[in-house]
C-alpha cells in the first residue's frame, strides 16, 4: 500500500509534469472512484482550469486550482499518478513507476484530465480502491510524519494507553506512517509494536522519533518502503538482519506485524 513516502512521489510527479497546464478535458466517469460526486460534478469544477500547486500531508495528497476547488487524490492500496504524453507515451510516473517512455497500459487509469496538448494526467489504480474528490476533509489530519517536530512527536506518541504500533498508525495523531514503515520504525527503534505507550521510557520515545526520521528519509531517497532495511524479513523462516534472531509474527492493531524475536521482546503480562 502506498505510504508516505510513495505519495511524496506522486506529489512530486504532478509538481513536475502537471503544473499551470489548462485542463480541457476531465474523466470523471467512475463513480466508485469518484464518490459521492456524481458524473460530470468534477469535470465541470475543473475544465478550464489549471493545477497551482501540489501539496502532501501524510498519505493524503491535494492539489490547488488557483480559485477554484480543492483537487483531493488518495492512492488507496495500488494507485499510482502517471502524467502521459499526447502519443500515450509515460513521460513521469516518479520512482514508483520506474519511468518508463513507452507505449503505457491505462485501462485501469481511473479518472483522468487532459491538458490543452493533448497530455493527460492519470489516476491508474489496477485494484480501484483510490478516491478523488473536491475540497477534501483536512483538518482531522496529524502532523506530517515527515515533518513533525519533536515535541509534537512526544504528545501524539505517549498519550493515552494503546500499543506503539497502534499509535504510529493513527493518522489523526501522525499523518503518513502505514503498517510496513512501522514495522521498520519499530525494528530500527528495537521497541516491540504491542508495548502499551504509557510504558515507553524518555529514551524509547527519543529512539522512536530518531527512528521516525531515518526511516523516512531512507524511503524517500531510496524509492519507497519496500527498499528498508527489515521489510525483505516479513515472511516466514525470516532471521533479522541485524541479530540474526527469528523474526517473530503477530496482530497489533489488527495489523499483521512482524519484529526481531530477541532484540524487540513481548512485553510482560501484568
Amino acid at each position: 500500500m502506498p505510504e508516505l513516502p510513495e505519495v511524496e512521489s506522486a506529489r512530486a510527479v504532478i509538481e513536475r509534469a502537471a503544473l499551470g497546464r489548462l485542463i480541457v478535458e476531465v474523466d470523471d466517469s467512475d463513480t466508485y472512484v469518484c464518490r459521492p460526486h456524481r458524473p460530470g460534478e468534477i469535470r465541470s469544477a475543473l475544465l478550464g482550469r489549471r493545477l497551482t500547486a501540489a501539496h502532501r500531508r501524510g498519505k493524503t495528497l491535494w492539489c490547488d486550482t488557483g480559485d477554484g476547488p480543492v483537487l483531493g487524490l488518495h492512492l488507496g492500496m495500488s494507485g499510482k499518478i502517471v502524467i502521459a504524453g499526447a502519443d500515450g507515451s509515460e513521460i513521469d510516473g516518479g520512482d514508483y513507476w520506474e519511468g518508463r517512455r513507452v507505449q503505457g497500459d491505462y485501462r485501469w487509469s481511473r479518472f483522468a484530465l487532459t491538458f490543452e496538448d493533448g497530455g493527460r494526467l492519470m489516476l491508474v489504480d489496477p485494484r480501484r480502491l483510490g478516491r478523488i474528490g473536491l475540497d477534501p476533509e483536512l483538518t482531522r489530519l496529524g502532523p506530517d510524519a515527515a515533518t513533525i517536530t519533536a515535541p509534537e512527536f512526544r504528545t501524539a506518541v505517549t498519550t493515552g494507553t494503546v500499543a506503539v504500533k497502534a499509535r504510529l498508525l493513527d493518522q489523526h495523531a501522525i499523518a503518513g506512517i502505514g503498517n510496513l514503515l512501522a514495522d521498520e520504525i519499530l525494528w530500527r527503534a528495537r521497541i516491540n509494536p504491542a508495548r502499551p505507550v504509557d510504558e515507553l521510557t524518555a529514551p524509547e520515545v527519543e529512539r522512536l522519533l530518531r527512528a521516525t526520521r531515518k526511516a523516512i528519509t531512507a524511503a524517500l531517497e531510496h524509492g519507497g518502503v519496500h527498499t528498508l532495511t527489515v521489510i525483505p524479513f516479513r515472511r516466514p523462516g525470516a532471521r533479522c538482519p541485524r541479530d540474526h534472531a527469528p523474526m517473530s509474527r503477530g496482530k497489533v492493531g489488527g495489523r499483521t506485524t512482524w519484529w526481531c524475536s530477541a532484540e524487540q521482546p513481548v512485553p510482560a503480562t501484568k
